[in-house]
């Protein structure tokens, strides 16, 4: 259940549709309270202050239409140029790219800012009264006329917005670009990666993970989908209840379908309530997410330099970019304990075990997947064996230390297949 809350959490943090419905519900009330301040007597109080100089109704309501116009205009806009820079980077950059894009708090907040001053506007406009509606506009029959009424506070705050507003405008004109620079969206995704590392492995050392071979009772999942989330605590409480241990089968960022076991039960035979109280510790869903996937993050730094490499677009130095990020992810998992699992200390080491990612998979799972691409370019091949050569005094470990040399060795090996002879003697005297 938990795992599915967070799934959800995580979905409407990554839409466009949560912040401006959240502020929009926020100018609602806002407007409410600061008309009702200005019915009990601030209006009057405030037009007697000269340098306010107070607006007449009909300026009140020209004003008003005016920034409820320009903002769901400029909305409109901004929302346009958006969903043409994601589909930009989209197309250029990777799909996978386009959830950084949908995460972007800037353009969700100024959205929001947009929607909310439009709304407020509008609360505004049906209370602002003139002296002509004083005698034709009865409430009802036989009731007494509506006063005229400006809603002097109200004015000021919608000033207030409209500012606020601006400023986002001008945030936005400088974001949107800045955002689908490469050399940005790649520092995000390997700023991101790093900190996710961090949290995930934050104690130096050199213990890999491990895990005893059991053969369990196998639970399947329940559904077709990527694992999104692996609630860990509900799984820990689940073994110690029934004082059994649980291997995972799958890791978080796996497709999984009905006849592919989620995870090995050893204990107590499990009935159908029990292995649906285990399926309930899993949140799957249509795509990958990064909180407990840190594949996710190397995957697109890696596809970012494939495609750099393409033929169609033969840019190494975007390459070399997402490379130099993926080694400095790679540096860290180099000096720190990887026996941890998604959730770090949260869960019973002796009950629950994940898969056993050590440092050999992650070393394949990123430089290892770019290598044989990159062999075939003479400029970031070079870059690539730099890159190696300056993780091995981060290798904690003799193991480690050799799996970097033998992915300089293979990488040569590769090099000396694709390149011409004359282009790998010079590749590889710049290498060593």
């Amino acid at each position: 259940m938990i795992a599915g809350l967070r799934s959800l959490w995580r979905t409407i943090q990554a839409s466009y549709w949560f912040y401006p419905a959240l502020f929009t519900l926020a100018a609602l009330l806002l407007a409410y309270g600061t008309i009702w301040i200005d019915r009990i007597g601030v209006a009057e109080t405030l037009e007697r202050l000269g340098f306010l100089a107070p607006p007449s109704p009909e300026g009140a309501r020209s004003l008003l239409a005016l920034i409820a116009a320009s903002m769901i205009g400029i909305a409109a806009t901004i929302f346009s140029i958006t969903i043409a820079a994601v589909a930009y980077a989209s197309g250029t950059y990777g799909p996978r790219i386009l959830t950084n894009f949908m995460e972007d708090r800037g353009n969700q907040l100024s959205l929001g800012i947009f929607i909310a001053t439009f709304v407020y506007s509008l609360m505004l406009l049906r209370v602002v009264r003139s002296e002509t509606e004083q005698a034709v506009s009865p409430i009802a029959a036989g009731a007494p006329s509506v006063q005229a009424f400006v809603p002097q506070l109200s004015l000021l705050v919608v000033f207030g917005l409209t500012l606020v507003s601006i400023a986002a405008l001008v945030f936005l004109l400088n974001h949107i670009p800045a955002s689908i620079r490469i050399n940005s969206v790649i520092e995000r995704i390997g700023r991101r990666l790093l900190s996710d590392l961090e949290r995930r492995f934050p104690d130096p050392g050199v213990r890999e993970p491990d895990r005893p071979a059991f053969d369990g009772q196998s639970v399947f999942a329940p559904a077709p989908g990527y694992i999104r989330i692996v609630d860990f605590d509900a799984l820990n409480r689940f073994a110690a209840k029934k004082g059994g241990r649980i291997a995972l089968a799958r890791r978080p960022g796996d497709f999984v379908h009905p006849v592919v076991p989620l995870l090995e039960w050893d204990g107590v035979a499990l009935d159908d309530e029990g292995q649906g109280e285990l399926r309930n510790c899993f949140a799957i869903g249509g795509h990958r997410t990064a909180e407990q996937d840190p594949d996710y993050l190397i995957d697109e730094l890696v596809e970012i330099a494939l495609r750099a490499l393409s033929p169609g677009i033969n840019d190494p130095f975007t390459a070399i970019t997402a490379l130099d990020w993926l080694g400095a992810a790679t540096a860290e998992l180099a000096q720190r304990n990887l026996d941890e699992g998604p959730e770090g200390t949260g869960h019973g080491s002796d009950r629950i075990w994940p898969l056993p990612d050590g440092f050999d998979h992650y070393l394949q799972r990123g430089l290892g997947t770019a290598m044989p691409t990159v062999a075939r370019n003479d400029v970031a091949v070079v870059h690539f064996c730099r890159i190696l050569k300056g993780l091995l005094p981060a290798a904690a470990s003799q193991a480690r230390h050799k799996a970097i040399l033998e992915m300089k060795d293979a990488i040569l090996t590769h090099a000396q297949a694709s390149l011409d002879p004359t282009t790998y003697r010079r590749v590889e005297s710049l290498a060593s």
